[in-house]
């Protein structure tokens, strides 16, 4: 072996070292993009259940309230008491049903998943893929 042959040897093993080295780099910052990513994610999961908690308690106090309009309009000769009773009631059931459907729409899955570090790798796949054809 020359050295002419030992230079092209432990260059080409130099340069496998540091692709090797870059790789390893690059998956362990999409890891922690993904962690991120995730982390972010469970965060806003966490405020849509608080919205959804927040529509069961409103929901329960409509209920008692609308439960309270019909006692008070069967026991009432007058019709005002019960029906500011009706009223109130429907006004937080709709309150309820908008912090429900909010709450629903921001727990579907699709919105927890980690899109940008999916991206992410598909890039970093294609750029070597790319690389590798030169």
């Amino acid at each position: 072996m020359t050295a002419t042959d030992r230079t092209s040897t432990e260059s080409t093993g130099t340069l496998l070292s540091e692709a090797i080295r870059h790789i390893s780099t690059l998956i362990r910052s999409e890891v922690d993009l993904a962690r991120a990513e995730v982390d972010q994610n469970l965060r806003k999961a966490t405020a849509a259940i608080g919205m959804l908690v927040g529509a069961v308690v409103i929901a329960l106090v409509a209920l008692n309230v609308l439960a309270a309009a019909v006692v008070s309009g069967l026991t009432e000769v007058g019709i005002e008491p019960g029906w500011a009773a009706l009223i109130v009631g429907v006004v937080l059931g709709v309150i309820a049903a908008i912090l429900f459907s909010k709450g629903g729409n921001d727990l579907k899955l699709s919105s927890l998943a980690p899109s940008r570090t999916a991206e992410n790798i598909k890039r970093d796949a294609r750029a070597v893929q790319g690389g590798m054809s030169k």
